[in-house]
Formats: C-alpha cells, sequence, structure tokens
C-alpha cells in the first residue's frame, strides 16, 4: 500500500480509537479481515507471570503451514501498539512479513501493577517476549526473524539484540537512548541536576516500599500554548501525537519517580559491539534525536554490515505519521529486511 501524502505543517487530522473496530490509531489502518489481504490477529501470552497484550499482522497469501519470515517491532516510550508500531507493523507485513507488535509491560493493555512501570529489565524482556511468542507463530520461519524498534523501543531493541542470538538483523527509527536522556537531559540539558533528581526517585522508591503513593514523572495537562513553548521539537510534537491526533487511553507519558533509579544508571549503547548482526538505523535528518542514531551507530563496532540512513527534512515524530517519511522509512526498512532475513 502506498500512502498518500500528508500535510507536514500541521499536527494532523485527530484520529479516534473509538472509530475503529480494533482501537487503532494510526492512518490507513486495516480495519476489517479480509481474505487474501493483511490480516490483523490481536493476541495474549503470559511474560513473567504477566499476560501481554499483542497485534500480529500475517501478509496477503499468509499460510499457517508456509515459511515466512518475521518481525518484532517495539513501541516508542510512551506508546502503544494501536500508533506507529503497529502501522509499521502493517507496513512491513504488506511486504510479506509476519509482524508482531506488543504493548510493554506495565504499560497499555499488558498487565503489571502499579501502572506506567518504564524499567529498562521490563522493556528489554518485552523485545525477548516478543520473539518467543513470534517463533510458535504458525507459518514463522525461526531462522529469519528481524527487529525494529522505534524511539526508546529502538534502544531497548538494540539492548536486546545484544545478545539475543535469534534475531538475524535488527533496524531502529528514531532511536531514543532512553537511559541518557532520563539521566542528563535531552541534548543534555539537565546534567547538572541528575543527583537531585536521583535523590527524588529514591525517595519515591522508600514511600512505595513503604506502601505509601505511587509517584509518577512526566504527567502533565498542558496547554496548547504551553505546549509550543517547550523548548524542543521532540516535546512539542510529541505531546500534539500522543494527546492531541493520536491519542489512546493505553498511551501515557508518565511512569513511576522509582523507575528512574533503573532507568538513569542504564545506557542503551553500553556493549553495543556485541551486535554481529546487520544493522540499519534510521533517524530523520532534522530530529533533535539525531545524535543518539549517530552515537550509537559508530559504537556498533561488532558489524561491519550497518547503514545509518536519515530521512531528510524528517524531525523525530514525524517519522511516526507523516506519509512521506514514513514511506521513506519503510522503503529502506523493506530492502535491508529482504537483503538480510
Amino acid at each position: 500500500m502506498s500512502d498518500t501524502q500528508a500535510d507536514a505543517t500541521g499536527p494532523g487530522p485527530v484520529l479516534d480509537y473509538r472509530d475503529h473496530p480494533f482501537g487503532l490509531v494510526y492512518e490507513y489502518a486495516i480495519t476489517a479481515n479480509e481474505p487474501g489481504k493483511v490480516n490483523i490477529h490481536p493476541v495474549g501470552y503470559t511474560l513473567h507471570g504477566l499476560k501481554i497484550a499483542a497485534n500480529v499482522y500475517t501478509p496477503a497469501g499468509y499460510d499457517p503451514n508456509g515459511s515466512f519470515p518475521a518481525i518484532t517491532v517495539a513501541h516508542p516510550n510512551g506508546g502503544v501498539k494501536e500508533q506507529t508500531s503497529g502501522r509499521y507493523a502493517q507496513r512491513l507485513a504488506e511486504q510479506g512479513y509476519i509482524t508482531i507488535a506488543a504493548d510493554a509491560s506495565f504499560q497499555g493493555g499488558s498487565e503489571g501493577e502499579p501502572r506506567s512501570v518504564d524499567k529498562p529489565y521490563h522493556r528489554t524482556e518485552d523485545v525477548h517476549g516478543m520473539a518467543d511468542f513470534i517463533a510458535g507463530f504458525p507459518g514463522v520461519d525461526t531462522d529469519r526473524v528481524g527487529a525494529l524498534g522505534i524511539c526508546g523501543g529502538g534502544g531497548y531493541t538494540l539492548n536486546a539484540v545484544k545478545s539475543d542470538k535469534r534475531f538475524r538483523a535488527v533496524a531502529t527509527l528514531s532511536m531514543f537512548n532512553s537511559g541518557r536522556v532520563r539521566r542528563d537531559g535531552l541534548q543534555d540539558s539537565q546534567a547538572d541536576t541528575v543527583q537531585e533528581r536521583l535523590r527524588q526517585a529514591s525517595q519515591a522508591r522508600a514511600e512505595e516500599a513503604a506502601g505509601g503513593t505511587i509517584r509518577y514523572a512526566g504527567d502533565a495537562d498542558m496547554t496548547d500554548e504551553q505546549i509550543a513553548a517547550l523548548p524542543f521539537a521532540l516535546y512539542r510534537q510529541g505531546y500534539a501525537y500522543y494527546w492531541r491526533t493520536h491519542a489512546h487511553p493505553g498511551s501515557t507519558f508518565k511512569y513511576t519517580m522509582s523507575s528512574l533509579l533503573d532507568l538513569m544508571a542504564f545506557d542503551a549503547t553500553d556493549q553495543l559491539g556485541l551486535i554481529d548482526v546487520p544493522l540499519l538505523m534510521i533517524a530523520g535528518s532534522e530530529a533533535d534525536t539525531r545524535y543518539m542514531t549517530e552515537e550509537a551507530h559508530a559504537l556498533a563496532t561488532g558489524t561491519e554490515d550497518k547503514e545509518l540512513f536519515l530521512i531528510d527534512g524528517a524531525q523525530h515524530i514525524e517519522t511516526y505519521w507523516i506519509d512521506q517519511y514514513v514511506d521513506a522509512a519503510v522503503d529502506k526498512l523493506t530492502e535491508f529486511f529482504a537483503k538480510n532475513l
């Protein structure tokens, strides 16, 4: 399917999950399972005692007795499978892959209490868990499994593929190094307050352990004027995407403040030399997060088959929904996975 170009000057039309039979809020989402076309299969499976909610997409011509390559798709921080990870999973299924987009543990439609725990261990295990499940899905060739991670899901996908040799190729889109940003701020804008924020996170952990209130970070009810005044395009466009145009009840910017104890000690670029499979990293040329992709790409010294691909003119969030940028990313991903799976 070829998308028609969207207007890049505005936040885009509002998509309401209540208007879609599968609750999807991405552009051109399939609305029914029809023979001979891409189909969507809501599934559930257990990971470390938690029920995980996921969508599996099967390609046109799918035969459960066949042998198809498969791709796991990890969603951005705060995102859910009904948003951009689902869009990319559907687009890759249109290219002949069985794909899976799952909600992270403690987030979206997946189980886990308290809600909105956001720790690198869980997010990395979520990628391993998608591989566990899709390996047993009828028709999947387990020798041809790849991984795609978007935004924070990109950093966690890199972390998973460092050690999980079931993945034969890995790609990221608008990769976001969650640990570095939670520690030092976007473009290192909060590097001078690390210790104070760690003390706040430690206090939040202490309150939780004592049975007190669960404290959250990253949650705010902002007006359009407040959003417009934010210093980074990532956050301005992110609030528009997640709170206005592509809002979903399972999606939230907030996360437990105690998660920062784990997040701030994590870095997606640690031990990247362990990745020894083909690597494709895609970012917008104008993204204020581009430096994270460039840094990770340079540190991935364990593979000579790697590429950094910039989408001309794109900001970070724009790679989620603006058609010309999504098309550019999908074209590159299709070329990459066709070669390596």
